[in-house]
């Protein structure tokens, strides 16, 4: 039996999901989350009789007439897939807004189930729903349920009303609405009119509302505060350079030296086991570039999963939305909306579902744009990045961490207003979002999210990263004749000669090192390699330790292997974050943007955008801590100049076309 799962956005379906089948997609407190339809068998404690029973999770819609690709998806599933039932989830604190969409799915012929989700949120409230009168005016089975509870939930009695009315295989019989086939746009007006009508009077007929004396709830005044126009963007700073404080300064490291050590036990029991008569080519592999390199990048893997939970809590908490809200006005202005905000934040975890959230955006210009600009937030593979350089050469400050993330709102501000110059496109759209009602974030909910995601780092640094590092460590090894290199000229390596043309363009950048060109060209294929290829470059065990390399509270010993000042340090930092992501992320920009010019646009862009911002940290920098500019300044700048000139011509080529387009229209 193939269960559809359909609901308005945020309605507590995926929750609901997640509880049914026992699997842990990614919810939040807010809309957009899902983009894409999910399956999964319901659990055994729900289905004592094995039932074949398949639960299909469908993006959040309004309307069966969709508005964005994602609620397309629904609307094809429901009326293409032939589900034996439609289980549609209906926010009991909203009953009215729901309840339309209950209505058309009603009217398919196709059995359906309402959970009345969000039980507890009422009663809390103190309103109360007719659950009898409320079934008997939709014509089918309404069941309560709590899907954040573990027990009193309603699921099993939901599971059994599905069960039954999906065995019963009888048509639908849809409410007296007296609506007929819509053809024309006027009579689709009609039939909303009619079917708005129809659902006033359900909720008036079964729904009694606690009369409230106080003119503003509370949620209304903490909106007044954290959503204001002025005081959002400051309030949003402090959370984000707590969020970064606890993750990279006060909690994290506690937790990444116990790990570390473990991952020093591991380096040193295999290094027993093989010995000192061992081929040291064998070992080096084994040592420096699998435990060392693969350890290097998990040993910032605490500091990551702590950063991570907070950031569940906040969006947990109904928090995230408001930020979305409170970046809308700047947005607006250079061509994007809120909407485009949504990608950006869901982006911080990952990249790859923060491009595929794009699709919920309707406008093509603004997705395509959205989907180009989305990787310039920090996402999870950056993070150890971060937390490297600004442990080795920033004494671990939170400063570090929390300006990348508003450098990436800036560069994403400046660069939409870049592109809506050379597209030409000037149209605008409006963005309305529902505010979710705050609440206690769960520590369960997100506990299971950050065991998800380090599930998923660990994953990726036992393969990806493993492969690279093994890589990158035997073209170390060896030159040209494949013969092993001398301790004493690392230089002569295949590896070295590979990336030291590279290296030549990164000299105005600060970072024109061999070690460093490799390590940033192994980060196209993963973020995280950035790390693992230095600590195999540099022949760094690992980066967290506070007995050997004090790399918490700032290390001079890492940082003079490196060696390259501070400044350039982080003109490295901010290379890598603000260049194209990873390979997949990019394999998902060419899925959204269904375009070639538009992904090699992109790419050019994004690389471009890293070397200039890049360059102007370095030489800037340079210039105020020594009073001059930093090598290489006359050919970098040749190299921004041409880059900028060939910005500012694309900019120029849009604005004619627009004057054009302006011409005929007028003419």
């Amino acid at each position: 039996m193939k269960i559809a799962l359909a609901g308005n956005p945020n309605s507590g379906k995926t929750t609901l999901f997640n509880a049914i089948t026992g699997k842990i997609e990614h919810v939040g407190n807010w809309a957009g989350v899902t983009v894409e339809k999910k399956e999964g068998d319901v659990k055994q404690s729900l289905n004592p009789r094995n039932e074949d029973l398949i639960v299909v999770d469908l993006p959040g819609a309004y309307s069966m007439s969709p508005y964005t690709s994602e609620e397309s998806i629904t609307r094809d599933f429901v009326q293409n897939e032939n589900p034996d039932v439609i289980l549609n989830i209906v926010d009991s604190t909203n009953l009215s807004r729901s309840l339309f969409f209950t209505t058309q799915l009603l009217e398919l012929g196709i059995p359906v189930v309402v959970a009345l989700n969000k039980s507890d949120l009422t009663d809390k409230k103190g309103n109360t729903i007719d659950i009898p009168a409320l079934s008997d005016a939709l014509k089918c089975p309404v069941i309560q349920t709590v899907s954040t509870k573990s027990a009193d939930n309603g699921l099993l009695e939901l599971l059994n009303a599905i069960i039954t009315v999906g065995k019963a295989n009888k048509k639908q019989i849809p409410p007296s609405i007296g609506i007929k086939k819509a053809s024309t746009k006027e009579e689709f007006e009609k039939a909303d009119k009619k079917r708005y009508a129809f659902v006033n009077n359900v909720v008036t007929e079964v729904e009694r509302r606690k009369v409230s004396s106080e003119k503003q709830t509370m949620q209304d005044q903490a909106d007044r505060i954290i959503a204001h126009k002025w005081l959002g963007i400051p309030i949003f700073a402090v959370i984000i350079w707590l969020v970064f404080s606890i993750s990279q300064t006060w909690v994290g490291p506690l937790f990444a030296d116990i790990f570390v050590g473990w991952i020093d036990l591991l380096y040193e029991g295999v290094a027993s086991l093989l010995g000192e008569n061992v081929n040291p080519v064998v070992g080096a592999l084994l040592l420096d570039g699998i435990i060392g390199g693969v350890g290097a990048v998990i040993g910032f893997l605490p500091l990551i999963m702590v950063l991570f939970f907070c950031l569940a809590l906040l969006e947990d908490s109904g928090y995230m939305a408001r930020v979305a809200i409170v970046l809308d006005r700047f947005f607006k202005k250079v061509g994007l909306s809120g909407r485009s905000i949504i990608p950006m934040i869901i982006g911080t975890g990952c990249g790859i579902p923060g491009v595929m959230a794009t699709r919920t955006i309707k406008n093509e210009r603004q997705r395509r744009t959205t989907a180009m600009l989305t990787p310039f937030m920090p996402c999870g593979a950056k993070l150890p990045i971060i937390a490297l350089f600004a442990g080795v050469f920033f004494n671990d400050n939170s400063w570090v961490g929390t300006s990348m993330y508003f450098l990436g709102i800036i560069v994403i501000i400046i660069s939409a207003l870049i592109i809506r110059k050379i597209t030409g496109d000037y149209s605008r759209s409006y963005f309305i979002m529902e505010l979710p009602e705050y609440r206690w974030p769960s520590i369960k909910r997100a506990s299971i999210s950050v065991l998800m995601r380090a599930k998923a780092f660990i994953i990726k640094a036992g393969t990806i990263i493993l492969v690279c590092n093994a890589v990158v460590q035997i073209l170390q090894t060896f030159d040209w004749q494949f013969q092993v290199v001398a301790e004493t000229a690392p230089e002569t390596s295949i590896l070295a000669s590979i990336a030291s043309p590279l290296a030549i363009l990164f000299i105005p950048l600060g970072f024109g090192l061999w070690q460093f060109a490799a390590a940033a060209v192994t980060g196209f294929i993963a973020k995280e390699n950035v790390v693992g290829t230095l600590a195999v470059c540099f022949s760094i065990t690992n980066f967290i330790d506070v007995e050997e390399l004090a790399l918490v509270g700032g290390s001079a010993e890492v940082s003079a292997i490196f060696g390259i000042s501070a400044v350039a340090a982080l003109s490295y930092l901010v290379f890598n974050l603000f260049t194209p992501p990873c390979f997949a992320a990019i394999g998902a920009m060419r899925s959204e943007m269904e375009s070639p010019k538009w992904l090699w646009g992109a790419v050019g862009f994004q690389l471009s955008m890293g070397y200039v911002l890049a360059f102007f940290v370095y030489q800037i920098g340079t210039l105020i801590t020594t009073g001059t500019f930093g090598t290489g300044f006359i050919g970098g700048l040749i190299a921004v100049a041409i880059i900028v000139a060939s910005v500012v011509y694309f900019m120029r080529k849009g604005s004619k076309r627009t004057q054009i387009s302006g011409e005929m229209q007028s003419v």
